[in-house]
């Protein structure tokens, strides 16, 4: 394995001194290992050593150490041609247990999760609260509740936050949300004092970026991706060579308030014309009830009593207005994807939210928009996958900002790449790092 293959790894690991120590390997490997058990689920010992390109006995070690650590277990027996049985390994996240949060500009939704990500509880929500201090009170004790319904998830290791703002350098201030209206609001240590307990927050389409290379199965996973989620507002995280792109302030990304037109409607920034103001969730409702939403004055009764799940049954319904305003809203959200492809050209787009609920109507609106102004004919073409509403991408994101760190190892939070040959592992290993370092930052 030359320098350059792992020199990624090393200013991650030690950035101190980015050289070499007789343990570089060994930590590499474990990277590996714990890659592996998460993207595969259940593996033996034989088949890590042969994916990995290492003896036996070196695997049988560096096992029993992550099974001491209480990283990995041992499971049921799997089949085999002849001879013994094989033992399974698998993650282990039992007794151990995560709150994720995602607080919107209007409901703020929490589920119990293991260390992976997997769902222990239903998810519940309750309406958000605008004053801060409101909302701690009230989300601290729903988080108790939650946790003493579930005893038999274990001990918590900690609470991750999902903010549709801008969060500091630091990730415990929410600098600005515009639509919650909060400005420079300290939300993560009241909560940690509140609940006793580590307190993770991220912006919610950086959190959801990174699950999605958390979470990813993939055996040749992009390393960069954008991820644009479509709600109360508009958020974008940016991943560029496997790390979040987050710039001087930490408020890199945020094409949601970057104008489509100076003499558009009113966003909640208080800018006129925003990407925001022309597609999030407030704005479909508008354009279907045929009222204009003033962001600086309270929701009307005739767009609070309807939801784009609504507008996109009475679509589906076949409903003339509905369609034409579901149409405008992929129009306009095409026009915004362009702004990203020719900025960034990634390689794949993600979006979230649920005017995907959508998707296969509004699509061709999308595609038409992304090619008026894309600046080369192929960017038009870039991939563009829909996350389901139902796989709860933002609980997912404030999960692993708890969980993905646990499993990237001991020394720091780290994660690994994928299955394939000992030099594409390590390479990948290499690549991967910049991810957990951004984990570990939060």
């Amino acid at each position: 394995m030359s320098w350059v293959q792992i020199e990624p790894v090393m200013k991650h690991l030690y950035p101190r001194a980015a050289r070499a120590t007789r343990n570089t390997s060994r930590e590499i490997n474990r990277q590996i290992v714990l890659d592996l058990l998460r993207r595969r689920s259940a593996v033996s010992r034989a088949e890590l050593a042969r994916s990995i390109g290492m003896q036996r006995s070196a695997i049988g070690s560096l096992v029993n150490d992550l099974i001491a650590e209480g990283l990995v277990r041992e499971g049921a027996t799997g089949e085999t041609a002849r001879g013994r049985k094989p033992t399974l390994l698998f993650l282990d996240s039992q007794g151990r247990c995560v709150v994720a949060v995602d607080i919107r500009a209007t409901r703020t939704f929490l589920v119990l999760t293991d260390m992976t990500g997997r769902e222990l509880s239903p998810v519940e929500s309750f309406p958000t609260d605008r004053k801060p201090a409101v909302l701690v009170r009230k989300l601290a004790a729903r988080v108790r509740r939650t946790l003493a319904s579930r005893p038999e998830a274990g001990t918590c290791q900690g609470v991750g936050v999902a903010v549709p703002g801008m969060l500091d350098r630091s990730g415990g201030v929410v600098v600005h949300a515009p639509a919650l209206g909060w400005r420079d609001v300290p939300l993560r240590e009241p909560l940690r004092a509140a609940l006793e307990l580590p307190v993770l927050m991220e912006n919610a389409a950086k959190a959801c970026a990174l699950a999605q290379l958390w979470t990813s199965r993939e055996a040749h996973p992009p390393r960069d991706l954008v991820y644009v989620s479509v709600s109360d507002g508009v958020g974008v995280g940016v991943v560029v060579g496997g790390e979040v792109l987050r710039g001087q302030h930490n408020v890199a990304g945020e094409y949601g308030h970057v104008p489509l037109s100076l003499d558009g409607p009113p966003c909640a920034c208080g800018s006129r014309g925003c990407w925001e103001a022309y597609v999030s969730n407030l704005a479909t409702i508008s354009r279907y009830v045929g009222r204009p939403f003033l962001p600086s004055r309270p929701i009307p009764r005739e767009l609070s009593s309807v939801n784009v799940l609504d507008v996109v049954g009475q679509a589906r319904a076949g409903e003339t207005r509905a369609l034409t305003a579901l149409g405008t809203t992929g129009r306009y959200l095409g026009l915004g994807l362009a702004m990203i492809v020719n900025s960034l050209d990634p390689g794949r787009i993600c979006i979230g939210g649920e005017i995907t609920a959508a998707w296969d109507l509004i699509e061709p609106a999308v595609r038409e928009g992304l090619a008026e102004r894309a600046l080369i004919a192929a960017a038009a073409d870039t991939e563009i996958v829909v996350v389901p509403t139902d796989e709860h991408p933002r609980l997912k994101g404030a999960s692993a900002l708890v969980g993905a760190p646990t499993y990237a190892g001991s020394t720091v939070p780290r994660e690994a790449g994928t299955s394939g040959s000992a030099d594409t592992l390590r390479e990948r290993a290499a690549a991967s790092a910049p991810l957990a370092a951004g984990l570990a930052r939060r």
